[in-house]
């Protein structure tokens, strides 16, 4: 799947289970959609889908699961906590991988006439899809909720982009929908330790990035000489926020939509909502995510708090999210998930990967008569061995006293050398995968005009992976030679071991290249791949053969 978008529609109904189930199904109903996630707030009496898939699968799911909740869904009869104007709230597409926003745009374009069309539902567009400015905030289209509708639809001014301009008996039901194409919004709420809503707000107030209207001494909103309100804006950019009460945990939270954490991470609103919650004499308690979150904004968290604490962020992802998880408090009101909360670790979970499994198990497997995992993926596993010890030198050298002048640099190699670690791990399964896909040619019908294209094609991309493995070991070496240089001694054999590993990575990974270049029938490609992988492992060998020599020197 070349293409992945994200849709993450927000629908009015956080209670009821039977209908929240029925527009489950509606999305998982398409082939080539994965459900990812159903988030129901029984005080929102909202519940947010997350799902992925290629543009159209997504597209025709997020029809299916409008069209759903329209029959399923009375807005005449709905109350809750968030703010809402159709059963079918919000939806919008966010960019994953291999779509730009322009595209992700387009499909809410056609998404939005189609439902306006065809369903009978006002429809207006927001963000990145937005036809006028003014529309391309979801507050602005929003603002009155559904009970301002009837106005709303009138005004030529808030002619719907499609459908119906009119507030008829279908549509008092519906609601509008507003469709758009945006980044990942993180839906994040800071728990308090009161159950005052204003107070809450109060927060809210100072940290979104729009503010308050400015008062005067006698409390008077300020106007300009336009007459306009004036605003004081809140800390925060790309940050939206409100105070509310949630009964169910018997207190009040500061509810936060993070529109582009890039700008403003995760870690900042919160230590932003402690430092405004200590002027209040509040504390806060801890936090949640509401739906999916990026894996980097987790995993920057985890590097700030580490930094705070003076320790080096050159830790596994897992260390990482688990320090995020425990300095925000997200496990305060129920157990954080990552399997279940980060969107990419959510996709993984569904995969069947090789070096998800236990050394054992994957020690059996390789052992087994099966061709695949093979010299490919143990060459891969080399490298992440190398990686890892590189890491391991660099963190026993970190903080440790007569090291000082070297921790800065120490770290950016354990840094650098835990993504290494992971880019390594990736090629294990990519190896396995481009030789299953090569299999899979082969059983192709010996009919078929395209079989021997096909096969080419899957021989060329069974090369070129082993070939990436080879050029990322002069990487590892690059990382050995300094912990070598300037890591802690007393772990020198281990710096060592790094360089070792990266050099039988490489030359198994050689050998993987070489015996898949005898069957692929364009020589140019031949020729110029074999003279590449031969100048990289002679590069490799040398530098390791210098390392392992420099080691043994130092030892002794």
């Amino acid at each position: 799947m070349d293409k992945i978008v994200e849709c993450v529609p927000n629908f009015s109904e956080g209670r009821n289970k039977e209908v929240i189930n029925k527009i489950a199904e509606a999305v998982k109903s398409v082939e080539g959609v994965m459900l990812l996630d159903v988030d129901p707030g029984e005080a929102t009496n909202r519940t947010v889908y997350t799902f992925v898939g290629d543009p159209d699968s997504v597209v025709e799911a997020a029809f299916r699961a409008i069209k759903t909740a329209s029959e399923l869904i009375d807005m005449r009869k709905h109350h809750g906590e968030h703010p809402r104007m159709g059963a079918a709230d919000v939806v919008p597409f966010v960019p994953v991988s291999g779509i730009t926003m322009e595209e992700c745009a387009e499909l809410a374009e056609r998404l939005g006439k189609r439902v306006g069309e065809e369903l009978g539902i006002p429809v207006y567009l927001y963000e990145n899809a937005a036809r006028t400015e003014e529309r391309r905030s979801l507050a602005n289209i929003r603002e009155g909720e559904y009970e301002a509708l009837p106005k709303k639809l009138v005004d030529p001014k808030w002619k719907p982009d499609f459908g119906p301009a009119e507030f008829n008996e279908h549509v008092a039901r519906t609601g509008a929908t507003v469709i758009g194409a945006r980044e990942f919004l993180i839906a994040y709420n800071v728990n308090l330790n009161t159950r005052d809503k204003k107070l809450a707000h109060e927060i809210a107030l100072n940290i979104r990035e729009k503010g308050r209207f400015k008062r005067d001494e006698n409390g008077k909103i300020v106007r300009d000489e336009n007459g306009n309100k004036v605003r004081v804006p809140g800390k925060l950019k790309a940050v939206r926020a409100i105070g509310w009460y949630i009964d169910e945990y018997g207190q009040a939270q500061v509810s936060i939509n993070l529109i582009n954490y890039k700008i403003t991470p995760l870690h900042k609103v919160f230590e932003a909502c402690v430092e405004e919650a200590q002027k209040l004499g509040l504390r806060v308690t801890g936090s949640e995510i509401v739906g999916l979150v990026p894996k980097a904004a987790i995993v920057e968290a985890g590097k700030y708090f580490l930094e705070k604490q003076g320790r080096s962020t050159a830790v596994s992802e897992e260390e990482l999210i688990h320090i995020a998880d425990l300095s925000m408090g997200l496990s305060q009101l129920y157990k954080f998930e990552p399997d279940e909360k980060i969107i990419e670790l959510k996709l993984e979970k569904e995969k069947q990967r090789l070096w998800k499994m236990r050394v054992r198990d994957f020690l059996n497997e390789l052992a087994s008569q099966s061709p695949a995992p093979g010299g490919g993926s143990v060459a891969a596993l080399s490298g992440a061995l190398s990686a890892a010890l590189s890491a391991m030198v660099s963190n026993l050298t970190f903080g440790k006293k007569g090291f000082e002048n070297v921790w800065k640099e120490i770290e950016e190699v354990g840094v650098k050398a835990q993504a290494l670690k992971d880019e390594f791990l990736s090629l294990i399964d990519k190896d396995t995968d481009a030789f299953n896909k090569l299999m899979d040619a082969f059983k192709i019908s010996k009919k078929d005009p395209e079989r021997d294209k096909k096969i080419e094609e899957a021989t060329k991309e069974a090369t070129l992976v082993p070939l990436d493995t080879l050029k990322k070991t002069e990487e590892l070496l690059e990382l050995a030679e300094e912990v070598i240089n300037k890591g802690n001694p007393n772990s020198i054999s281990d710096a060592g071991g790094a360089a070792i590993m990266a050099d039988a990575a490489a030359r198994e990974a050689y050998l993987n290249v070489l015996i898949n270049l005898q069957s692929i029938q364009d020589k140019d490609f031949v020729e110029r791949i074999k003279k590449e992988a031969g100048e990289i492992l002679k590069r490799v060998e040398k530098k390791a053969r210098e390392l392992e020599k420099k080691v043994q020197q130092d030892i002794s």
